[in-house]
């Protein structure tokens, strides 16, 4: 069974950062791509940004220029780092494994002066 675990999550002031961590488990980590997304509040779901198998990334156009996502595969870890963070960024971040159509269970980001 995949799992998916977020971490790092939590309040900062408008043009701050975090870095949000996701762990994989369940799955050959090397045949996984991996997506953010956030909802905020009253909002639809937004897609964020991805990282393939293969190691391509894209970005949603919230995140160009201030968001990266990256790979840790010995520790079977995507993170999201947000830079110059916007109180409008605000919202429940998950992670999405593609291949098995896994979530995780979703971590607060608040900012907020």
């Amino acid at each position: 069974q995949v799992q998916l675990v977020e971490s790092g999550g939590g309040s900062v002031r408008p043009g701050g950062s975090l870095r949000l961590s996701c762990i994989v488990s369940g799955i050959d980590f090397s045949t996984t791509s991996v997506a953010w997304h956030r909802q905020a509040p009253g909002k639809s779901r937004e897609w964020v940004a991805v990282i393939t198998r293969s190691d391509n990334i894209k970005y949603g156009d919230s995140a160009k220029g201030r968001f990266t996502i990256s790979k840790d595969n010995a520790k079977n870890t995507v993170h999201l780092q947000m830079n110059d963070l916007e109180v409008d960024d605000t919202a429940v971040y998950y992670c999405n494994e593609l291949l098995s159509s896994s979530w995780g269970q979703g971590i607060q980001v608040t900012v907020s002066s």
